[in-house]
Protein backbone atom coordinates (compact mmCIF):
# COMPACT_ATOMS: atom_id res chain seq x y z
CA UNK A 1 0.00 0.00 0.00
CA UNK A 2 1.35 3.40 -0.96
CA UNK A 3 -0.03 6.83 -0.17
CA UNK A 4 0.84 9.95 -2.13
CA UNK A 5 1.16 13.42 -0.70
CA UNK A 6 -1.95 15.48 -0.06
CA UNK A 7 -3.35 16.98 -3.30
CA UNK A 8 -3.85 20.72 -3.66
CA UNK A 9 -6.74 22.26 -5.58
CA UNK A 10 -7.69 18.97 -7.23
CA UNK A 11 -11.17 18.56 -8.68
CA UNK A 12 -11.32 14.76 -8.49
CA UNK A 13 -9.28 12.57 -6.14
CA UNK A 14 -8.85 8.88 -6.92
CA UNK A 15 -7.80 5.72 -5.07
CA UNK A 16 -6.69 2.79 -7.22
CA UNK A 17 -7.25 -0.76 -5.94
CA UNK A 18 -5.46 -3.44 -7.97
CA UNK A 19 -3.13 -6.24 -6.93
CA UNK A 20 -0.77 -5.74 -9.89
CA UNK A 21 1.83 -2.99 -9.32
CA UNK A 22 2.37 -2.58 -13.05
CA UNK A 23 -1.33 -1.94 -13.57
CA UNK A 24 -1.41 0.60 -10.74
CA UNK A 25 1.67 2.34 -12.14
CA UNK A 26 0.16 2.39 -15.61
CA UNK A 27 -3.16 3.83 -14.49
CA UNK A 28 -1.43 6.40 -12.28
CA UNK A 29 0.72 7.43 -15.23
CA UNK A 30 -2.30 7.77 -17.49
CA UNK A 31 -4.14 9.95 -14.99
CA UNK A 32 -1.07 12.08 -14.26
CA UNK A 33 -1.48 13.73 -17.66
CA UNK A 34 -4.76 15.34 -16.59
CA UNK A 35 -4.72 18.26 -14.14
CA UNK A 36 -8.31 17.60 -13.08
CA UNK A 37 -7.69 14.08 -11.76
CA UNK A 38 -5.13 13.05 -9.14
CA UNK A 39 -4.35 9.63 -7.70
CA UNK A 40 -3.98 10.11 -3.94
CA UNK A 41 -3.33 6.46 -3.00
CA UNK A 42 -2.93 2.91 -4.24
CA UNK A 43 -4.12 -0.33 -2.65
CA UNK A 44 -3.35 -3.94 -3.52
CA UNK A 45 -6.54 -5.39 -1.99
CA UNK A 46 -10.13 -4.59 -1.13
CA UNK A 47 -9.50 -4.21 2.62
CA UNK A 48 -6.62 -1.80 1.94
CA UNK A 49 -8.90 0.23 -0.29
CA UNK A 50 -11.49 0.40 2.50
CA UNK A 51 -8.86 1.69 4.95
CA UNK A 52 -7.63 4.30 2.48
CA UNK A 53 -11.14 5.54 1.79
CA UNK A 54 -11.78 5.97 5.51
CA UNK A 55 -8.54 7.92 5.82
CA UNK A 56 -8.52 10.03 2.66
CA UNK A 57 -12.18 10.37 1.62
CA UNK A 58 -11.50 10.26 -2.15
CA UNK A 59 -14.06 11.19 -4.78
CA UNK A 60 -13.63 7.99 -6.82
CA UNK A 61 -12.27 4.48 -6.27
CA UNK A 62 -11.06 2.45 -9.24
CA UNK A 63 -11.69 -1.09 -8.04
CA UNK A 64 -10.42 -4.35 -9.51
CA UNK A 65 -12.57 -7.41 -8.76
CA UNK A 66 -10.22 -10.31 -8.02
CA UNK A 67 -7.30 -9.69 -5.67
CA UNK A 68 -5.52 -12.38 -3.60
CA UNK A 69 -5.66 -10.49 -0.31
CA UNK A 70 -9.29 -9.40 -0.60
CA UNK A 71 -11.60 -9.12 -3.60
CA UNK A 72 -13.34 -6.04 -4.88
CA UNK A 73 -16.99 -7.00 -4.46
CA UNK A 74 -16.86 -7.38 -0.64
CA UNK A 75 -14.99 -4.07 -0.49
CA UNK A 76 -17.63 -2.37 -2.66
CA UNK A 77 -20.35 -3.71 -0.40
CA UNK A 78 -18.50 -2.52 2.73
CA UNK A 79 -17.93 0.95 1.28
CA UNK A 80 -21.60 1.23 0.37
CA UNK A 81 -22.64 0.21 3.88
CA UNK A 82 -20.39 2.98 5.16
CA UNK A 83 -21.79 5.59 2.77
CA UNK A 84 -24.35 5.13 -0.01
CA UNK A 85 -23.00 7.92 -2.19
CA UNK A 86 -19.33 8.56 -1.46
CA UNK A 87 -16.94 7.63 -2.88
CA UNK A 88 -18.16 6.82 -6.34
CA UNK A 89 -16.94 3.34 -7.22
CA UNK A 90 -15.81 2.49 -10.74
CA UNK A 91 -14.88 -1.14 -11.40
CA UNK A 92 -11.84 -1.46 -13.67
CA UNK A 93 -11.19 -5.11 -14.47
CA UNK A 94 -10.52 -7.74 -17.12
CA UNK A 95 -13.54 -9.85 -16.14
CA UNK A 96 -16.80 -9.38 -18.03
CA UNK A 97 -18.96 -12.41 -17.25
CA UNK A 98 -22.61 -11.85 -16.36
CA UNK A 99 -21.88 -13.06 -12.83
CA UNK A 100 -18.99 -10.64 -12.28
CA UNK A 101 -20.96 -7.70 -13.64
CA UNK A 102 -24.09 -8.52 -11.67
CA UNK A 103 -22.15 -9.05 -8.43
CA UNK A 104 -20.35 -5.71 -8.71
CA UNK A 105 -23.41 -3.68 -9.64
CA UNK A 106 -25.57 -5.37 -7.02
CA UNK A 107 -22.90 -4.62 -4.40
CA UNK A 108 -23.15 -0.93 -5.23
CA UNK A 109 -20.63 -0.12 -7.98
CA UNK A 110 -21.46 3.02 -9.95
CA UNK A 111 -19.72 1.90 -13.12
CA UNK A 112 -18.06 -1.07 -14.78
CA UNK A 113 -15.21 -0.81 -17.28
CA UNK A 114 -12.72 -3.20 -18.84
CA UNK A 115 -9.00 -2.43 -18.74
CA UNK A 116 -8.66 -2.37 -22.51
CA UNK A 117 -9.54 1.31 -22.80
CA UNK A 118 -7.67 4.47 -23.72
CA UNK A 119 -6.41 7.21 -21.42
CA UNK A 120 -9.05 9.57 -22.76
CA UNK A 121 -11.83 7.04 -22.15
CA UNK A 122 -10.65 6.39 -18.59
CA UNK A 123 -10.42 10.08 -17.70
CA UNK A 124 -13.84 10.76 -19.23
CA UNK A 125 -15.31 7.84 -17.26
CA UNK A 126 -13.85 9.12 -13.99
CA UNK A 127 -15.26 12.58 -14.64
CA UNK A 128 -18.66 11.13 -15.49
CA UNK A 129 -18.88 8.82 -12.48
CA UNK A 130 -17.66 11.60 -10.15
CA UNK A 131 -20.51 13.74 -11.47
CA UNK A 132 -23.04 11.07 -10.55
CA UNK A 133 -23.46 9.40 -13.90
CA UNK A 134 -23.24 5.63 -14.44
CA UNK A 135 -20.48 4.37 -16.71
CA UNK A 136 -20.70 0.93 -18.30
CA UNK A 137 -18.63 -1.00 -20.80
CA UNK A 138 -20.73 -2.27 -23.70
CA UNK A 139 -20.59 -5.86 -22.40
CA UNK A 140 -21.75 -4.71 -18.97
CA UNK A 141 -24.58 -2.67 -20.44
CA UNK A 142 -25.73 -5.63 -22.53
CA UNK A 143 -25.57 -7.95 -19.51
CA UNK A 144 -27.65 -5.61 -17.37
CA UNK A 145 -30.15 -5.07 -20.17
CA UNK A 146 -30.55 -8.83 -20.52
CA UNK A 147 -31.13 -9.16 -16.76
CA UNK A 148 -33.81 -6.49 -16.80
CA UNK A 149 -35.67 -8.22 -19.61
CA UNK A 150 -35.69 -11.57 -17.87
CA UNK A 151 -38.78 -12.46 -15.94
CA UNK A 152 -37.68 -12.71 -12.33
CA UNK A 153 -37.68 -16.03 -10.51
CA UNK A 154 -39.89 -16.21 -7.45
CA UNK A 155 -38.37 -16.92 -4.05
CA UNK A 156 -39.76 -20.46 -4.18
CA UNK A 157 -38.29 -21.07 -7.63
CA UNK A 158 -34.89 -19.92 -6.37
CA UNK A 159 -35.24 -22.28 -3.39
CA UNK A 160 -36.00 -25.17 -5.74
CA UNK A 161 -33.12 -24.30 -8.06
CA UNK A 162 -30.68 -23.91 -5.15
CA UNK A 163 -31.51 -27.41 -3.94
CA UNK A 164 -31.14 -28.76 -7.46
CA UNK A 165 -27.74 -27.05 -7.66
CA UNK A 166 -26.75 -28.87 -4.47
CA UNK A 167 -27.49 -32.20 -6.15
CA UNK A 168 -31.10 -32.63 -5.10
CA UNK A 169 -33.55 -34.79 -7.03
CA UNK A 170 -37.20 -33.95 -7.54
CA UNK A 171 -38.03 -36.30 -4.67
CA UNK A 172 -35.50 -34.87 -2.19
CA UNK A 173 -36.38 -31.29 -3.13
CA UNK A 174 -40.06 -32.04 -2.62
CA UNK A 175 -39.39 -33.64 0.76
CA UNK A 176 -37.14 -30.79 1.89
CA UNK A 177 -39.60 -28.08 0.92
CA UNK A 178 -42.66 -30.11 2.01
CA UNK A 179 -44.28 -29.95 -1.42
CA UNK A 180 -45.24 -32.60 -3.98
CA UNK A 181 -42.93 -33.85 -6.73
CA UNK A 182 -45.48 -32.59 -9.25
CA UNK A 183 -45.10 -29.09 -7.79
CA UNK A 184 -41.32 -29.35 -8.08
CA UNK A 185 -41.68 -30.30 -11.75
CA UNK A 186 -44.00 -27.32 -12.31
CA UNK A 187 -41.50 -24.98 -10.68
CA UNK A 188 -38.74 -26.37 -12.86
CA UNK A 189 -40.77 -25.81 -16.03
CA UNK A 190 -41.34 -22.19 -15.00
CA UNK A 191 -37.63 -21.79 -14.24
CA UNK A 192 -36.64 -23.21 -17.64
CA UNK A 193 -39.01 -20.83 -19.40
CA UNK A 194 -37.82 -17.76 -17.49
CA UNK A 195 -34.11 -18.54 -17.96
CA UNK A 196 -34.48 -19.64 -21.58
CA UNK A 197 -33.04 -23.14 -21.00
CA UNK A 198 -34.18 -26.73 -21.49
CA UNK A 199 -32.77 -28.70 -18.58
CA UNK A 200 -31.73 -28.41 -14.94
CA UNK A 201 -27.98 -28.35 -15.64
CA UNK A 202 -28.37 -25.36 -17.94
CA UNK A 203 -30.71 -23.67 -15.47
CA UNK A 204 -28.14 -23.97 -12.69
CA UNK A 205 -25.34 -22.70 -14.93
CA UNK A 206 -27.30 -19.67 -16.12
CA UNK A 207 -28.49 -18.91 -12.60
CA UNK A 208 -24.89 -18.84 -11.35
CA UNK A 209 -23.75 -16.70 -14.28
CA UNK A 210 -26.47 -14.16 -13.53
CA UNK A 211 -25.89 -14.10 -9.80
CA UNK A 212 -29.21 -15.69 -8.89
CA UNK A 213 -27.53 -18.39 -6.80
Amino acid sequence: MTVAGSPVNVAITVVIADDHPIVRDGVTGMLATDDGVTVVAEASSGPQAEALVARLDPDVVLMDLRMPDGDGVPAIRALRQRDQRRPRILVLTTYDTDRDIASAIDAGADGYLLKALSREELIAAIIDVAAGRSVLASSAAQSLMARRHLEELTNREIEVLARIADGGTNRTVAKGLVISEATVKTHLLHIYSKLGVRDRAAAVRVAYERGLL
